[in-house]
C-alpha cells in the first residue's frame, strides 16, 4: 500500500516558509519545523528529502505567491510613483508590526547563504532580476506619462532603484524607523523627477 501524506502540502510549505523566513536557514532547527508545521519530522523528510530541500521549495514559494502576486498587485496602481512607493511601503509598514523587521525572505537568504550555494544564488539572481524589471517597467511608464524625467536612463535608473531596495531590506533588519525607512523611498522618487 503506498504511503498516504495526511497533510496539506501547501499549508505545511507555508508554515515552513514563515519559519525560515524569521529565523534563517541555519536557526532554523528540524525540530522548529516540526513544531512550526505539525508534520512529524518522518513524513517532513519523505516529502521533501532533507531541510535544504524544504528550505528550496520554501524560496520557490515565496517568489510564486509572496513577491509574485505582490508585484503583479502593485504594476496596477493608477500611477507608476504610486507602484513603487508601494512596493517599499509594503515592506516600510512591516517595522510597525511585533516581530515585524524579518526584512524580505529572499535578500535574507542572500546574505547568509548565497555566496556559498549557487542553487540559492541563482533563485535569488532571478528575484532581483524580477524586482529590477517592475521598476523598469513603472519608470518607463512614468516617463511616458510624464511622471519622470524623460532624460533619465530608465535602465539605470531601475538598477539604482533595486540597489535601494536591497538597502532598505537590509536595514529592516537593523534599524527599523518608519522615518528613516521611509527616505530612502522618498530619495528613489525624488531622483525619477
Amino acid at each position: 500500500m503506498p504511503w498516504e501524506k495526511r497533510f496539506d502540502v501547501d499549508e505545511v510549505l507555508t508554515r515552513a516558509m514563515q519559519t525560515f523566513w524569521s529565523h534563517g536557514f541555519e536557526a532554523t532547527s528540524m525540530q522548529d519545523l516540526v513544531d512550526a508545521t505539525g508534520v512529524n519530522r518522518a513524513s517532513l523528510y519523505a516529502t521533501y528529502g532533507d531541510k535544504r530541500e524544504l528550505f528550496l521549495a520554501s524560496l520557490r514559494k515565496y517568489g510564486g505567491e509572496v513577491r509574485g502576486r505582490m508585484l503583479a498587485d502593485l504594476a496596477q496602481a493608477d500611477t507608476a510613483a504610486q507602484a513603487i512607493a508601494g512596493l517599499f511601503d509594503k515592506f516600510i509598514s512591516q517595522s510597525r508590526e511585533p516581530q515585524g523587521n524579518w526584512g524580505c525572505f529572499m535578500v535574507n537568504s542572500a546574505l547568509e547563504l548565497a555566496a556559498h550555494d549557487s542553487e540559492i544564488a541563482e533563485l535569488v539572481n532571478a528575484a532581483e532580476d524580477e524586482i529590477e524589471a517592475f521598476f523598469l517597467a513603472m519608470i518607463r511608464k512614468g516617463q511616458q506619462s510624464g511622471e519622470f524625467n524623460m532624460q533619465l536612463d530608465a535602465g539605470q535608473a531601475a538598477h539604482h532603484a533595486l540597489a535601494a531596495m536591497l538597502g532598505l531590506l537590509v536595514m529592516i533588519r537593523s534599524r527599523p524607523e518608519e522615518d528613516y525607512l521611509g527616505g530612502v523611498r522618498d530619495g528613489v522618487l525624488n531622483s525619477l523627477t
